[in-house]
């Protein structure tokens, strides 16, 4: 397993920071909807069939909110006071559940979604058996991080070297010119004296005495074969010494730099057949549901899988390896057994992080004595996430269902723990200012499809937790704080990997139908969302951008 990781310490202090919120969270969010809900899991009363239209199709979900349960029976009390009306839930306690007392399997200390990033990039823990630094080839090191300094092998320029077509001359002028010439990749030409000059060629290597290398435009030959100069020629002109650039055993780039293709230049020139380099951590993802399809349109109840093309390539563009992409339907043994034999530092599974009948993948943690570190995240869409450690050099993210949702847990729990497997530092946070009002959730934190339009951010319809129409004209992802945004108020942006405009940059300096219903319902197949390759600005497409109210939920 590969990774950089951070001190348990750390990692528990943040454990503890999560657990102080707990009292002021609620396993219940301010809609009626269940803290741990996913799509796939037992429906709440008065939520429609699978098969029915739901907030995934188009109807708010907040237009009908769900009623909680009842709390569980409790036997007759021997006091003569009559029942009276039921007390209200504290904020972080489940019905039924005295505050204070021991957890049922329901229960779900709810993450503020900060401090969900912090201990995903935290999670990590150095163990014995971690990958030590690999050195590999160059041509396979683009885009990993360097595990140790890049220290020059040799000078740079190792000689001196001419750097520019012209002649090489010797003392005053004019000079004598010698027949032959001095090309680049030839050996040790031979020593001039004064008042000689011969022809070279740009990174030729510089003859013993040479004064300077005058450009081929900048000198002339008379009818007695002397080269005169058309400007004054100064001691070493155009002549690149040895060592101008480095020294042999100077640093070059330090451990952690991202391996770009100047990098591969540099190494190169440097003298390097191979760098070191931290492996790339390996991942697997793990498909669930029955009702998922992987070809053709929707029907008689199943829908088209948007997450099985999307994942492995999203998980490539955070730096991991795809080892393997399994689809396990609804089989709890299956689903336990591909998450004990996996090899790779992440699993990733799809949908089953509720409680219903067929969600899995709690019931499988326990079974296996995961540690839980984030069991659900104050965020919207994409509250039921999870993350877990299988084993110490071992970590598994459960992404909701619904593909925004899914999104949401990949840049909120896959994003910084691949980035700490792999070696990189966290981004630097920029923002932009809303070009218009964005709803809030009154408790969680939102992260909203925006494109960015010089320095402003412009929220996109179809934001839904089953919609990707949005996502895919996308340059980023606003981060909504409880209550909403304001127009012109300045917020973070979460970058899209394939969407590093100029628009961003600029930003950095100054500070239809719904993709795929996984949700359940007559959904619309993942292959009708259009491509992502043209952007159309908002002001021209009214579907595309404007106020985010389209689709609009929080699930």
């Amino acid at each position: 397993m590969s990774g950089q990781p951070a001190p348990d310490a750390e990692l528990d202090e943040a454990l503890a920071l999560v657990n102080d919120d707990h009292g002021r969270r609620t396993g219940r969010h301010a809609d009626g909807e269940p803290a741990g809900g996913d799509h796939r899991g037992t429906p709440p009363r008065g939520t429609p069939p699978r098969g029915t239209p739901t907030a995934a199709s188009g109807t708010p979900e907040h237009a009908a909110p769900h009623q909680p349960p009842p709390s569980p029976h409790r036997p007759p009390s021997a006091s003569t006071t009559p029942p009276g009306p039921a007390a209200p839930t504290p904020r972080g306690q489940e019905p039924g559940t005295a505050a204070g007392g021991s957890a049922g399997p329901k229960r779900r200390d709810i993450t503020p979604w900060p401090a969900a990033r912090n201990l995903a990039a935290r999670a990590p823990r150095p163990v014995p058996s971690a990958s030590a630094p690999a050195a590999v080839p160059l041509e396979q090191a683009l885009g990993l991080v360097l595990a140790a300094p890049l220290v020059a092998l040799t000078d740079l320029p190792s000689f001196d070297t001419s750097a520019m077509d012209g002649w090489v001359v010797a003392g005053p002028g004019p000079w004598e010119v010698r027949a032959e010439g001095i090309l680049a990749g030839h050996g040790r030409p031979d020593p001039l004296s004064d008042g000689e000059a011969v022809r070279i060629a740009t990174g030729a290597r510089i003859p013993q005495e040479a004064t300077a290398v005058i450009r081929s435009e900048h000198g002339l030959t008379d009818d007695k074969g002397r080269l005169h100069p058309r400007r004054d020629v100064t001691q070493g002109q155009d002549i690149r010494p040895r060592g101008q650039e480095c020294r042999s055993g100077d640093q070059l780039l330090p451990p952690g730099a991202q391996v770009t293709p100047a990098v591969l230049g540099l190494a190169a020139a440097a003298g390097y057949d191979q760098v070191p380099v931290v492996p790339r951590p390996t991942a697997e993802v793990l498909i669930l549901g029955d009702e998922l399809l992987t070809d053709g349109l929707p029907h008689e109840g199943l829908i088209r899988d948007a997450l099985g093309p999307m994942l492995p390539p999203w998980l490539r563009s955070l730096g991991a390896e795809v080892i393997a992409v399994r689809r396990l339907g609804d089989d709890a043994e299956a689903l336990h057994q591909a998450i004990t034999t996996s090899a790779a530092d992440l699993v990733v599974t799809t949908g089953g992080t509720a409680s219903g009948p067929v969600d899995h993948v709690h019931p499988t943690l326990r079974r296996i004595g995961a540690e839980l570190l984030v069991d659900g995240v104050a965020v919207r869409p994409g509250h039921p996430m999870l993350l877990a450690r299988i084993r110490p050099d071992q970590h598994l993210v459960g992404l909701p269902g619904n593909p925004l949702a899914a999104v949401s847990g990949l840049l909120t729990l896959a994003e910084p723990l691949l980035r700490t497997l792999s070696g990189r530092p966290a981004p630097s946070p920029y923002t932009a200012a809303l070009s218009e009002d964005v709803h809030g959730h009154p408790h969680d934190t939102r992260l909203v499809p925006v494109t960015l339009r010089a320095d402003h951010a412009v929220p996109l319809h179809y934001n839904g937790p089953a919609m990707l129409r949005g996502i895919a004209v996308a340059d980023g992802l606003a981060v909504v704080a409880p209550g909403g945004g304001r127009q012109g108020q300045e917020l973070e942006v979460l970058d899209l990997p394939w969407a590093l405009s100029e628009a961003v940059a600029a930003a950095s300096a100054q500070t239809g139908p719904a993709a795929s219903t996984q949700a359940g319902g007559p959904g619309t197949s993942a292959h009708a969302a259009p491509a992502a390759s043209t952007r159309t600005s908002p002001a021209t497409d009214p579907q595309a951008g404007g106020p985010a109210t389209a689709g609009e939920c929080f699930t």
